[in-house]
């Protein structure tokens, strides 16, 4: 990250650039594990402007880093009950990885997480996407259980990062 970046709460003005952002960010994993609208309509790389509306109306709160006054990724955390939150839609644009971005943004969660309180931050993720597994591990996160789920085409492993 560098000096001229800076993360902030989206508003209901950033839903269109928080869905051109995870659309664009999750077009390449799409691409990766073959997953299209017909196999796979809620993954992010199908974001809707509907999704995040919903999200934002029941709570979850999205937050945008931006570089240079650029949009770099965003990231939405979720309170799921007093205990727990869940990190959700983590995306950085494919031109602006491996700058750090991604662990700004998955830090800032963290901090808010603890701020609301709660112990636990889970997220779920393909369980064969090993790079993101292992990038989230050097962050604090740890592997629990994959599970199988009858509508996705893959199978999802749970981490979590106790605050």
């Amino acid at each position: 990250m560098t000096m001229r970046s800076k993360i902030r709460t989206c508003t209901q003005k950033d839903i269109g650039v928080l869905v051109e952002t995870i659309r664009s960010s999750f077009k390449d994993v799409a691409k990766r594990f073959g997953l299209t609208q017909e196999n796979s309509p809620h993954h992010p790389s199908n974001c809707t402007q509907d999704w995040i509306q919903k999200d934002m109306e029941r709570g979850v709160t999205y937050f945008i880093i931006e570089n240079e006054n650029l949009v770099a990724g965003c990231v939405a955390l979720e309170q799921a009950n007093s205990e727990v939150c869940y990190i959700e839609r983590l995306a950085v644009l494919p031109n602006q990885r491996h700058r750090s971005f991604g662990k700004a943004l998955v830090t800032h969660v963290l901090s808010k997480a603890k701020l609301l309180g709660v112990h636990r931050v889970n997220i779920g993720i393909i369980a064969e996407h090993t790079e993101l597994k292992n990038w989230y591990k050097g962050i604090g996160f740890v592997e629990g259980e994959s599970k199988d789920f009858s509508h996705l085409p893959f199978r999802v492993t749970f981490m979590s990062y106790e605050v």
